[in-house]
């Protein structure tokens, strides 16, 4: 197939691009100039896209920062709403609309904190930059491809795990793996999360799916197990600090970016949230592999 993948220079993009390069021509949308891909910034420009795809891989975004100021804010809307309703401009002014348009979305448009096993029905309380940012860009592309007769797949996503996985697994693997991981509690708490290896292969199966996804590994791995599967990676052992000291390291945290944990990771690690993805294994066949022992 003839796929455009936009954030193709991204944690994501990048996995999807390696894996499915050999089998389909991907063409990649990114800011940054690279191998096979259209530069253009879609937060500032509609872009011009000299071909027709079979499919779009709308992976593009921003997360993984907390906003400080209201400038830091608008950037979200900028590149998550904003530059989705570009890529639609874009794609509008083809000769020929996709087959099948693909939108990343993530579950942080609910709200929680905490929860197990939610479903694609919760309602959107998300009140962050980025869940706002999220939820209006779905709205975009759910609009554009009823008007445009185009399948649309909505996938909303957890932590979404690899070796260079960003965000907070991205943190807690890299303090592992540097000897100053500590584990708070008894570390029972459990997330789901998603291969992005599994993602990618998954994507192109999707044959005109329309709807609203979450796609899990299904098992949504205790903190501890993915602790000490990611300690025996790095050959590592898992200390456990008091709460105490804990606390005060997380608020540190949040004054100097730099340091290993702040409040908010803290507070992820004290509480359950999980999704269910009943419905994309009953409708789209999704049958995905166990984070932990999966990761390399």
């Amino acid at each position: 197939m003839t796929i455009l993948i936009t954030g193709s220079n991204g944690f994501l993009g990048q996995t999807i691009l390696s894996l499915l390069k050999k089998s389909n021509n991907i063409i990649g949308l990114d800011r940054i100039l690279s191998q096979n891909n259209i530069v253009c910034n879609l937060a500032e420009k509609i872009p011009q896209i000299p071909f027709t795809p079979q499919v779009v891989i709308h992976a593009a975004g921003k997360a993984h920062t907390i906003p400080r100021t209201k400038k830091d804010e608008d950037e979200f809307f900028k590149v998550n709403y904003q530059g989705t309703v570009n890529l639609l401009k874009g794609l509008s002014a083809l000769p020929r609309l996709p087959g099948q348009f693909v939108f990343i979305s993530t579950v942080a448009v609910y709200g929680l904190e905490e929860g197990e096993m939610i479903d694609e029905n919760y309602p959107l309380n998300g009140t962050s930059a980025y869940a706002r940012s999220k939820i209006l860009a779905e709205e975009a592309v759910l609009q554009w491809g009823k008007q445009n007769n185009v399948p649309v797949a909505v996938l909303r996503l957890p932590l979404i795990a690899g070796p260079d996985a960003p965000g907070n697994l991205g943190s807690m693997m890299r303090a592992v793996s540097k000897g100053y991981y500590f584990r708070f509690g008894s570390s029972s708490a459990r997330r789901s999360m998603v291969l992005a290896s599994d993602l990618a292969r998954f994507i192109p199966s999707l044959h005109s799916a329309k709807g609203i996804y979450h796609l899990t590994d299904g098992v949504h791995p205790s903190y501890r197990e993915l602790e000490e599967y990611i300690a025996s990676h790095y050959g590592k052992r898992i200390r456990t600090l008091p709460e105490g000291i804990l606390k005060a390291s997380a608020k540190a945290g949040d004054l100097f970016p730099w340091l290993p944990v702040n409040s908010s990771q803290l507070k992820k690690l004290s509480y359950t949230l999980t999704f269910s993805d009943e419905k994309a294994r009953r409708e789209l066949g999704w049958n995905p592999r166990p984070v932990v022992g999966n990761i390399w």
